[in-house]
């Protein structure tokens, strides 16, 4: 069996899904593992280390039985694939519909990674946290290097200068590790999120917790995210937000809705109310944006407060992004490829949850019905 590496074709893309660590484990488990020439060269991978633990350098990675990605092949890579292939890779497949679709008329197994199922027995194949766990960690160097003045206090000859108010709006992986960065940089953290259960996760950051009283039900879903919450609930919680704004030097937001555009979290207005030179960080940027002044892809000024709504965050920490990319897939492969052949268990919660087409078909039943304009 082949597995087959194609350099990323999206602009700005610098992750490779398949690192030399990857490669060698692969190898080691009988199979052929084919690297397109340059595909992790941006990710400090030259070819030579591949070669080094048993790949090949190829022009025509496309021919082989699974190929593995960080984002979903284009409409053209999709042609490139051979029918019965397996692709491997983020899909969003809702999202990406086009897509979705040529890979089932393509009659390709496509597994989407970011539909992992968040069961203690998949944590090894989480590429939703080891994402955000780059993206908060990134946010928290961009605030501080956005910020006209120190994070930590410092006593000078000059007097002494307070410490940087930060605040992080929603505590999961993103979250918490802005927060965990931010306290290292000597900032004081204030952190907000709809859920209670998170209260004791702040603090044993180092963070106070602000948040509202509400039933864990009604603050989180079956998998512990936060969900879109009524309309009362979230009026109160833009309330709240607005009245710590005020008091705040930095703020990073990262509050997302699965398949919807990320919630308006900052309005114009709160943004008037900042200090001058105070910073947003807008890890929302990429659907949308939690801020009502971001700007998808662009560092901008609005009323004497810079919003930073980057979408390069991931590349611009390519190495690093891509060895946890890396094994998160092997772990996922580890799962599929069994004595040298794809294994379909649908009975596997894993293969069932992130198996999105097959034989023809969107086997996805919260996809297809999604894409049916239905409701899973």
């Amino acid at each position: 069996m082949v597995i087959g590496i194609p350099k990323e074709s999206d602009a700005g893309e610098r992750r490779v899904a398949l690192s030399p660590d990857g490669a060698k484990e692969l190898v080691a488990k009988g199979l052929e593992v084919s690297v397109e020439h340059g595909a992790g060269q941006a990710s400090t991978f030259p070819d030579a280390a591949y070669e080094a633990v048993g790949a090949s350098i190829s022009t025509t990675p496309w021919d082989a039985d699974i190929i593995l990605k960080v984002l979903p092949p284009n409409l053209d890579e999709v042609k490139q694939l051979k029918a019965g292939a397996t692709t491997v890779s983020f899909l969003a497949p809702v999202q990406n519909q086009p897509i979705t679709e040529a890979l089932a008329a393509q009659k390709v197994d496509a597994f989407a990674m970011d539909l992992m199922p968040r069961i203690s027995r998949a944590q090894v194949m989480d590429v939703l946290s080891s994402m955000s766990t780059i993206a908060g960690y990134k946010a928290a160097l961009l605030c501080a290097s956005e910020l006209p003045r120190f994070f930590p206090m410092l006593m000078t000859a000059a007097g002494t200068l307070a410490p940087a108010r930060v605040l992080v709006i929603g505590a999961g992986v993103a979250g918490l590790q802005a927060i965990a960065t931010c306290r290292r940089l000597g900032a004081l953290v204030e952190a907000f999120d709809v859920r209670p259960a998170v209260k004791e996760q702040i603090e044993s950051l180092g963070a106070k917790f602000i948040g509202l009283s509400l039933l864990t039900e009604e603050a989180e879903d079956a998998g512990g995210y936060a969900k879109e919450v009524s309309g009362d609930t979230h009026a109160r919680e833009l309330e709240l937000i607005a009245s710590r704004l005020p008091q705040i030097d930095g703020v990073i937001t990262t509050a997302l809705i699965p398949g919807k555009r990320a919630p308006i979290l900052i309005s114009e207005d709160m943004v008037k109310t900042m200090k001058p030179g105070s910073v947003i960080v807008d890890l929302a940027a990429p659907n949308g944006g939690n801020c009502e002044c971001t700007v998808t892809g662009e560092t901008t000024a609005r009323h004497g407060v810079t919003i930073v709504g980057r979408t390069d965050l991931l590349a611009s920490m390519a190495a690093d992004a891509s060895r946890m990319l890396s094994k998160n897939i092997v772990s996922f492969l580890n799962l599929i490829v069994q004595e040298g052949a794809i294994n379909l268990d649908l009975e596997d919660e894993i293969i069932r949850g992130t198996l999105v087409t097959h034989g023809g078909k969107i086997v996805h039943e919260v996809t297809r019905l999604a894409l049916q304009g239905g409701h899973p």
